[in-house]
């Protein structure tokens, strides 16, 4: 690889002490190496150019390296999702799954990569579309879609379905819908099950359910799950609103009646594996540190 393109999280970096290395080791080594640093670009820049290069990723681009930590790294997978483009990420953060090279590895992962020494993987993504009335509204995740509960603390009822058949439903904080990558994040701070990245399946798994004997449900790829928000069971609870997250970021407002439909992506993230430990080895050096 000899053209790079840096994401650097301002607040992991803020004096870019590690962002200008990266960049000016990658440079001394005859490669080209582009910055952006994104707290610094409006919204608006972000994305004046639409949906295909939001980051105005340079033609030509070989690798995106992302500074930060995990959240860093997802919000740069979406933004640059059409343009195929392979991601790596440099954990400046605390516990990170998708960024998986730490600071002191930066300069043999950079020698790794200059080298074509590396391999790519990708991973599944979910397709989430959201009515409300007759709007719809439609985004994909790399880790998770969350439906949980806004304002006052109150159960909410969910009633799921599996490619139109009724499955479970839930009176609880909220439904986490994951995928395999995801695993290692909200759904197994709920309790749900750790899965290897590179499988093709998706997890549900209820937030906090009012019952005892609640355990998570995984899915093939192929299946189309439904989410809405059941019956109240009085007055009070006739106006409970649910939030819908990609991600962890916002994405719309949820109320009886509403809907959104989750599956399998045709779309993959490309991440960059540069270590040969595996993903067992790996989860236990960070679960056990």
């Amino acid at each position: 690889m000899k053209r790079f393109f840096i994401v650097t999280n301002l607040i992991k970096d803020p004096r870019q002490e590690t962002t200008e290395y990266i960049a000016d080791y990658l440079r001394s080594h005859g490669a080209e190496a582009d910055i952006l640093i994104r707290d610094v670009i409006s919204k608006q820049e972000l994305y004046e150019t639409g949906d295909y290069n939001p980051l105005l990723v340079p033609p030509l681009t070989e690798c995106i390296i992302v500074l930060g930590g995990d959240g860093t790294l997802l919000k740069a997978a979406r933004d640059t999702l059409r343009l195929g483009i392979p991601l790596v990420g440099v954990n400046l953060g605390t516990l990170g799954f998708l960024a998986q090279v730490e600071k002191d590895g930066i300069r043999q992962a950079l020698d790794h990569l200059l080298a074509d020494e590396y391999e790519v993987e990708s991973r599944m993504l979910l397709s989430g579309s959201f009515w409300h009335g007759q709007e719809q509204k439609s985004a994909h995740a790399l880790n998770d879609i969350v439906v949980s509960r806004k304002g006052p603390l109150m159960v909410i009822p969910y009633e799921i379905s599996v490619n139109g058949q009724d499955l479970a439903a839930y009176n609880a904080d909220g439904i986490i819908l994951s995928t395999p990558t995801g695993s290692t994040g909200y759904n197994l701070s709920a309790g749900g099950p750790i899965v290897n990245p590179g499988a093709q399946l998706m997890v549900i798994t209820p937030i906090c359910p009012h019952t005892m004997n609640t355990r998570s449900i995984v899915l093939s790829r192929d299946d189309e799950v439904q989410i809405r928000i059941g019956n109240q069971r009085n007055a009070a609870e006739a106006d409970a609103e649910a939030e819908i997250y990609f991600d962890g970021e916002l994405f719309g407002s949820m109320k009886r009646n509403d809907r959104i439909t989750i599956r399998a992506s045709e779309l993959t993230v490309k991440l960059v594996r540069l270590s040969s430990v595996s993903f067992l080895k790996s989860l236990h050096n960070k679960m056990d540190g």
